[in-house]
Parts: structure tokens; sequence; C-alpha cells
């Protein structure tokens, strides 16, 4: 499916979307670990951004696929091991994305929707270069820097304090600050200091950096500061965290304030009265842009009034008061020498071209997604050619898109330069790990292979699942030691993980510590790491368990709707007819749509699944979810649907109120509703309210409620 370039998302049908869904979620996941934790993006920033675009607008068109791991609820990565954690007093967001001026418009119309804008009200915005760096938190008390930060997963960070005081644009001390004052802002690497760096690289024959972002990124985060103190490090301040008292009341006094306080904020930062001024801004940025010297990768727009900001609040990872206004991404030719079919997690054939090595937008790129053996082919999955009907052939010169995937696609082939001897690829109908027969169903655009727990490749992938960062994350046990462990047969199902050192224990015939590599310290620790992980949230253990379109922010959702093992066990269980009270709860929790559900429910009543995870889970202690706490709230903890027309603010707004109360917002009515919010033209829901029994208010009656009357 060439979805970037010819496949428009409105063309897509309800199974497209679908696997399309799937597959970016897969890609983007696999694009943030290198972006935000290895710091070696496949990528630039503007394609992972417009993967993730792509991502939102189906999502919009079809919001019951949205999936448990979409990325849209997805914020940087999580930390690499190595650096001690920090929790951030406020989460670091990412941005939402525009990639025209069509774009922009839109997010200005969006942004005069939800706060009741008429088009004549004035909408001031701010307008700033997107550094292209690493995002950094500098947490001050009482004016001295006690705190720096990365991002790490938006949640969690890595603690970077002595190297960050090594940076001359980070101030050690600041006058007239408030008391706690957390600076954000990026650090990055100039043009002529990175151009200097690789040349003394080269010269002692040290490690060459591909671009000043992986420069900037892997200097800051060296376990050794006097190394990054050696590197010409460079920060610009552009937002802040928590903060005991406010710096101004708009965004550019704000930023005006840190520069006041010592901080450099980048000086093409403008405050625009309208969109028309963005967009020029925009204009002049993109012109500028190759004699800045550090790299932008697009303009952030900013709505310049706090407390039009503070109204606006927040998505599941992005405000809704800012946007990217992206620059176009690049393409380049090059020859794809053979195309290889890989097998992953959940089964899913996926061919990928392998490709003379090229260097697109400043990275060096070597693999491209075909997607699936329609696009291959030259087709969508409904039969309609793609590329001119165009078929894509080992020795082919092909185009290679970066505009949004992990590893970028192919865009184009120029048959002019087709080898006599290239023939159509032959795409696989079994398994090429186990032999499996690899249908694909009526609707679906992919292949899958049958085999379930005896294909290698899907097990294999299986337990990388499970001590990802994400899961169980145990140390020492990566995707390396994984494989071996398969291989030799030391582990085959994730439970095996908890019984290792019953098996290869010291006093057992064979030992771990007597592997290749391994000795009676590293050993012990390995299954030290392991015990510790016995003891794990309830959140965590659902991700483990790999449960298709069951993601990170969905698991979390489904732990705090359940609350314990048992019981979301028992719910799974009793949902498995696909109707009744157990099935409308699932369905009834906000963010779980029916593709969800029902490969929940399937998991469990697979016999060989639910056999085992029984035996995963009896080697655990599986900690009760935490509840959401607030203290004084009058709705926390209670279901609250939302109908008709509600006319002091809009339904995302009401939404949004009631989730930072500590409610859950529910989209259908049923026996466990708490209170329905019913506006005019409240139809079938509040009729079933009545019959039901559910308490009703209007929308007064909820603004007094929760004390914003």
């Amino acid at each position: 499916m060439d979805d970037g370039i010819e496949r428009e998302v409105g063309a897509l049908s309800h199974q497209e979307a679908r696997a399309e869904l799937a597959r970016l979620a897969e890609r983007l996941a696999q694009a943030s670990a290198a972006y935000h934790r290895d710091d070696a993006p496949e990528i630039d920033d503007a394609a992972y951004d417009r993967l993730k675009q792509r991502n939102a607008a189906i999502e919009a068109r079809f919001p019951d696929l949205k999936r448990g791991d979409s990325p849209s609820d997805q914020v940087g990565f999580a930390p690499a091991a190595g650096f001690a954690k920090v929790r951030h007093a406020q989460r670091m967001m990412s941005l939402d994305n525009a990639f025209d001026p069509g774009g922009v418009a839109d997010f200005v119309r969006s942004v005069r929707s939800y706060l009741n804008l008429e088009e004549e009200a004035g909408l001031p915005f701010t307008a700033e270069p997107k550094i292209d760096g690493l995002s950094l938190s500098l947490r001050y008390e009482g004016g001295i820097l006690v705190q720096a930060a990365t991002r790490g997963d938006g949640v969690v960070g890595e603690n970077v304090t002595a190297n960050a005081r090594t940076i001359d644009d980070i101030p050690e001390r600041l006058s007239g600050a408030p008391e706690v004052l957390e600076v954000r802002g990026e650090v990055y690497m100039s043009h002529p200091d990175f151009a200097a760096l690789n040349a003394r690289a080269a010269a002692e024959g040290s490690k060459i950096f591909a671009n000043p972002r992986n420069a900037a990124a892997g200097s800051l985060r060296q376990l050794d500061p006097s190394i990054t103190a050696r590197r010409p490090l460079r920060f610009f301040a552009y937002a802040w965290g928590e903060i005991s008292a406010p710096l101004a009341d708009t965004q550019s006094g704000s930023v005006a304030r840190l520069s006041d306080l010592g901080f450099a904020t980048n000086p093409l930062t403008v405050r625009c009265a309208d969109l028309e001024a963005m967009l020029d801004h925009y204009a002049r940025i993109e012109a500028e842009r190759a004699t800045l010297g550090y790299d932008i990768d697009g303009v952030v727009y900013k709505v310049d009034d706090l407390s039009r900001q503070r109204r606006l609040g927040f998505r599941a990872t992005t405000p809704r008061w800012a946007i990217a206004h992206k620059f176009p991404a690049e393409l380049a030719w090059t020859l794809l020498e053979r195309i290889e079919i890989q097998v992953g997690r959940t089964g899913a054939l996926s061919p990928v071209a392998r490709l003379t090595p090229v260097t697109v937008g400043g990275v060096v790129v070597s693999n491209a997604t075909l997607h699936n053996e329609d696009y291959i082919a030259g087709r969508d999955s409904r039969g309609a050619p793609i590329r001119g009907g165009r078929d894509i052939r080992a020795g082919d010169r092909v185009q290679v898109y970066r505009a949004g995937d992990v590893i970028p696609k192919i865009a184009d082939v120029d048959l002019s330069g087709r080898p006599d001897d290239a023939v159509p690829f032959d795409f696989p109908t079994t398994c090429p790990e186990c032999g499996s027969d690899a249908p694909r169903e009526e609707g679906d655009s992919v292949r899958r292979c049958s085999g379930g727990l005896i294909c290698p490749a899907q097990a294999v992938e299986r337990l990388k699942h499970v001590v990802s960062r994400a899961a169980f994350d145990i140390d020492g046990l990566g995707a390396k030691l994984v494989e071996e462990l398969y291989r030799d047969g030391w582990i085959r199902e994730p439970a095996d993980i908890f019984t290792l050192k019953e098996r290869f224990g010291p006093g057992r015939p064979q030992q771990l510590k007597n592997r290749e590599g391994w000795g009676e310290t590293s050993a012990a620790k390995l299954f030290e790491a392991i015990d510790a992980r016995r003891r794990i949230p309830l959140e965590r253990l659902i991700f483990a368990l790999g449960i298709r379109h069951v993601g990170e922010i969905n698991a979390r959702l489904l732990a705090r709707h359940y609350g314990t093992w048992a019981a979301f066990e028992a719910a799974m269980r009793a949902a498995e007819p696909q109707a009744g009270e157990a099935w409308d709860d699932l369905l009834a929790i906000d963010g779980v749509g029916r593709v969800m559900a029902r490969s929940l429910v399937t998991a469990f009543a697979q016999e060989a699944e639910r056999a085992s995870m029984e035996r995963l889970v009896a080697h655990l202690d599986v900690q009760e979810a935490e509840r959401p706490r607030m203290q004084g709230s009058p709705v926390a903890g209670k279901i609250v649907v939302f109908t008709g027309t509600l006319e002091k603010m809009t339904r995302a707004e009401a939404k949004a109120r009631a989730e930072s109360l500590g409610a859950k917002v529910s989209g259908s009515v049923s026996a466990r509703t708490d209170l329905l919010v019913a506006g005019p033209g409240a139809g079938s829901k509040a009729k079933k309210a009545v019959e039901l029994g559910v308490e009703t208010i209007d929308e007064d009656d909820w603004l007094r409620l929760i004390g914003d009357a």
C-alpha cells in the first residue's frame, strides 16, 4: 500500500486501516528506540513526525481502530541503562505536526473551535525554529541548578546533571527566578563545532558522528562528564515545566523573562498576530535555514496567551495549544539488491528491501519497507494500480522516500534500468521460519504465519517483547541473550525465564555460569535481576503478554479499570462470547475499541495462550493497579458520560476536565455508569440512563459539581 504517496487515508477500507495502524505502531516504536534511546536515528525528525501524522489521520477516520500501543499516545522512549532515573515533576510532551499551510490553518481553526472564539477575535501565536537536538529539563531551586534530565519517555528521563553543568549556555545560578523553576530546551551542536569535532575524531581514529544531532545527544549522554566537557554543546531555552510562580502572562513574555535570567533563547522567536504572519515567518526561517549554523527541522507555533494554553490543556502526549510546522522530506535513488521476508511477533510476513546504501537527508539508509505483496506487485489491496502498475523486483533502480517510515519506503521504480533477467517477486504463502501456512484473511493486506507458538520467529519476538523496557525490563536479559537461550532450548516461553535459576543455577548439571562469556558473578546478577522482576505492576504484565493491539497506554487503562490480575482475567474470560455485561463493560472503557476488545478475549479464549499466561503468573507477585488519587474531587473514580450539545465548553474540553479530576469518561451508558451529563439534543443515551436509573444532570449542574460554575 503506497500510503505515503498515492494511497490516501480517505481511500482506505476498514481492514486496510487496521493493517496500516499495526504497521505504523511497530515501525514508530522502532524509530523511537533508535532516536531517543540509542542516539542513532534511522530517519530524520520530519520523516518520523509525518508517519505519526498519518497514524493520527487514520485514527481520526477510524476511531474504533485506535490501538493500545498507538504512537499518538507515546512520547520519546524509555531511558537507557547507565544513568540514574529521574521522574519529571511535569511530563515532557511531544508536539503534533503540520506539513503544509493547510495543516497549520486546520490547527488554528481547531484552537478557535475548542475555545469558542469567533473569527474576528484576536488569537496571537508565537513562532520559533524547531531545533534538531536533544530535549533537556533543568531544575532550579532557590536559583541554584539542582538537576538536569533528558526527556526519556516523557515521564522518566536520565539524570545528566553533571554533564549539563559543563555546558556554557546553562547557568549554575539564577538571580530573581521563582523559587522552583524547571527550564526546558534543546541541547544542540553548531555546524562549525560539529565539523571541528569530527575532524579531531578522524585525526585520533575515534568515532565519526553522522550528524550534529547524534553528536549532541551522544556527547550529553556520556557516563564520564569530562568527555562532555570537551564537546562544544549549546543550549536554547524555550519552555518550562514545574514552576512556583509564573514568569509572565504570555508565551512570548515568558521566553523574554528566560532570556533576562541568563538563558540563550532563539532570536528568531517572534509573536504573530494571525495565520498569515505565522506562515510568513515560516517562509523566512525556511529561506534562512542553510545559513543559521545549526540544524532545524521546522517552526513551532504556540498560543501566546498562557491562560488560553491552560484552558486548551493537553491530549495524551501533545498540547492542544502548540504544533510543529515541519520542513519537506527528501528523495534519493539507489539499487534494490534483494527482497527478504521477516516474521514479526504477531506472525506478519513483512517484506524488506535490502538496498545499496545511500544518503538521504544526511542519514545513510540500506533498508526500505515494502509493506506487503500487493505493494510489491504494483497494486493496492483492492487491485487498483499504484506507481502506474509498476512492480518492484530485485535489481531495480528505486527511489527511496524518507517521509515517514522507520526504514524508508520505495516511492518509485525506474523501469529503464531494469535487468533483462529480473523476475517478479514470488511472495511466499508459507512461513519462511517454520513452514506453516501463511494465509491472507479476506480484507487483510498482510499474510500471517499460522504456526503460533511453534514458529521460532514469533516465539523469539514474543520473548524479546516480554523482557523489553516497557514490560519486565530485566537488566542483563536483552534481545541477543534471549535469542541465544531460545536457540539452545533454555527458554521457550515467558514462564521459563523465571525458572532459569532452578534449572541452570548452582548445583545443576548445566549452569549458566559455564556458558561462554559468563561467570559466577554475571550469572548471579542475572538471577537477581530476574527475581527482582517477579513483583510487577499489573499494567506492565498486561503489556508484556504481547496481545495484539494492546500497547502501553491501553494496558494502563485496562489495569486501572480492573485493578487486579484476577479481576482482569475473569473479565476477559467472561467477555468471550463478545456479548453480555462483561463485554459491554470492556467496550465502555474510553480508548478500547472493538478490534482490541476482540483481540483480548480471543487471547484468553485460546487454551494454549491462556495456559502460557497462567504458567507465567504462577511465578509472579502481580501488584494491584495504582488508582488515580484526586483528593476532594467529587467525581474521582466515577464513570461519566457526556451526551447532547454542551454550550459553555466543547465536548473535548469537558472530557479533559473530567479526566483531570479522576473520572473515567465513557462513550456509552451502562449499568456501571455513575453520571450522565446531558445537554440539549440528548437522545438514546438519556433514555437508557432513565431506564437504568443513572443519575442525569445538565451542563450547569456539572459545572457547579466540579467547581467551575
